[in-house]
């Protein structure tokens, strides 16, 4: 999956799925933990990764996908998919026709929390923690896969480009999208290959 870079260091690669598509995605609906849709999963069996260390989200759809990608992963809680406290589990639209206010604040700035939930900032901070810590356990590891809910892709994607959380809707990330990263020297990197 990845090579050496030129001055023969070894690199530390990531690849970051986000997890098959699910009912509560399609239906914009805030967390939960459902099962992914067969068709996601179908889809998923197509795809061809290799990778030495798998990590997933602890959702089921995160788990599942890793498995239909032919990997029993390491459920990993840092990370799950952003915290939405009172809001978990209802759909974006039900929440915009009984709360308009409250909602088209939080939609407009990232760093407002849903009602005992995490901002942006918090989810890209914690997903900065474990890709340290990810960079600190796989020195030696050429290859490493997470398999993940949508939001963390995004949010992984803005701490590597260094990107403020208000960059957050200008990143779209459909079910099995992957982004690779690079690690060296200390610093992630996006990978295109």
């Amino acid at each position: 999956m990845w090579g050496l870079s030129e001055g023969g260091c070894r690199l530390t690669g990531l690849a970051v799925v986000a997890h098959a598509l699910t009912p509560a995605l399609q239906a914009l609906v805030l967390g939960g933990d459902v099962d992914p849709d067969p068709s996601g999963l179908e889809a998923a069996r197509e795809l061809k990764l290799s990778a030495e260390v798998v990590y997933a989200g602890p959702e089921r759809a995160a788990v599942r996908t890793a498995s239909a990608l032919g990997f029993d992963a390491v459920v990993e809680p840092a990370l799950r998919d952003r915290e939405y406290g009172e809001w978990a589990g209802r759909e974006l639209e039900e929440l915009l026709a009984a709360e308009p206010t409250q909602v088209a604040a939080w939609l407009e700035r990232p760093h407002t929390a849903t009602p005992g939930g995490e901002t942006e900032n918090d989810l890209i901070a914690r997903v900065a923690d474990w890709l340290g810590d990810v960079a600190e356990r796989h020195k030696d590891d050429s290859s490493v896969l997470a398999v993940v809910h949508p939001a963390v892709v995004r949010a992984i994607v803005l701490y590597v480009v260094d990107a403020p959380a208000e960059s957050l809707r200008h990143v779209d990330v459909q079910p099995l999208a992957s982004v690779n990263l690079s690690l060296n020297v200390g610093s992630w990197s996006l990978a295109l290959r």
